[in-house]
């Protein structure tokens, strides 16, 4: 590995230290994070999509073939549990109709790519873990407007065509544009998918960046109510992933990757699409951006966890090579 390789994978290396230190500099400093353009979300998230796309393959889509039940099992346990949560939390804590259109966007986005690197470091089935994540992205457009529109019809007006054409410029586009491009180009693009995962870090924390330091007084001032939803959300989304999963009597690996899958979100969508649909309703893109900073945290310590109770089975070669492949995007 050359020095600028080491150099470049550095974020990638440390994604959540780098993520709390820029959102907590936006917070306390947001004069000097103010320069940072909301308007840049959308074309940030776009390259970090299209980053994801690069490093699909066609076996990353296999698994539909190969293991349909597990797959249906994961795009129906993240499209009901975490909507679900985040209604009920909302209304537990009484969220305002900003706070809660932004929890119900996170809940209702398909899972982010952080959760296969920190399945691929839990020693979880990383291979199923990608075919989740793929499978979701591709079915938000349809999904993601509708759960929202069928939680918030009663107390905000929703635009399902506006919410259904971002997604698709915001996700599947990009996406799709990477695939194909990796599959037409594909020894040019390994070339660089090592420092994608600090591309899509630096990214990331542009986009926190931008709306913590615009929104932080009034961060500040929803304080321990909105934390609180924010942990909780992605806590008993770890749950309930865990609990299906040994329901199910799925095996170890599995119920690690279900897990992960289900309690780390597409927070960066789910900042975007508010952003981009519900302009009038700025502290909407709030939840999503610290959804971002606290998955990462707790997602590296429940890594950990499943380090230490490996005693259940060994990851298999195939996990390994996926989980490879991925190249801790």
């Amino acid at each position: 590995m050359t020095l600028f390789n080491k150099i470049a994978g550095l974020p990638g290396r440390y994604m959540g230290p780098v993520i709390l230190l820029v959102a907590g500099f936006a917070l306390f400093c947001p004069q000097a994070c103010l320069w940072l353009q909301t308007a840049w979300i959308a074309p940030l998230l776009m390259l970090v999509m299209f980053g994801m796309g690069l490093t699909l393959k066609t076996d990353d889509f296999r698994i539909l073939l190969l293991r349909p039940r597990d797959i249906i099992i994961g795009c129906l346990a993240q499209f009901s549990i975490m909507p679900l949560l985040a209604y009920l939390l909302g209304c537990l804590f009484q969220l305002d109709a900003a706070l809660m259109t932004g929890v119900i966007l996170v809940g209702a986005c398909p899972g982010g790519t952080a959760s296969n690197v920190i399945t691929y470091l839990a020693k979880g089935d990383v291979a199923l873990s990608v075919g989740i994540t793929s499978i979701n992205t591709l079915i938000a457009p349809l999904l993601t407007p509708f759960i929202t529109w069928l939680l918030l019809r009663e107390s905000i007006t929703i635009d399902f065509m506006t919410l259904f054409l971002s997604i698709i410029q915001i996700v599947v586009l990009p996406v799709v544009s990477g695939c194909l491009i990796n599959l037409w180009l594909g020894k040019h693009t390994q070339k660089i998918t090592g420092v994608l995962p600090s591309v899509s870090v630096i990214a990331i924390a542009v986009i926190i960046a931008a709306i913590v330091a615009h929104n932080a007084q009034k961060i500040l001032d929803t304080g321990i109510v909105l934390f609180a939803v924010v942990i909780l959300h992605n806590l008993l989304g770890f749950a309930c992933g865990y609990g299906v999963g040994r329901l199910l009597k799925m095996p170890g690996p599995r119920t690690t990757a279900l897990t992960i899958e289900i309690g780390m979100q597409n927070s960066g969508l789910a900042s975007s699409l508010a952003a981009m649909t519900f302009p009038n309703l700025a502290m909407a893109t709030v939840p999503g951006a610290l959804f971002s900073v606290w998955h990462n945290i707790s997602g590296a310590l429940l890594a950990g966890l499943f380090r230490k109770w490996d005693g259940r089975g060994k990851i298999t070669a195939d996990n390994h090579q996926s989980g490879d492949s991925l190249n801790e995007r």
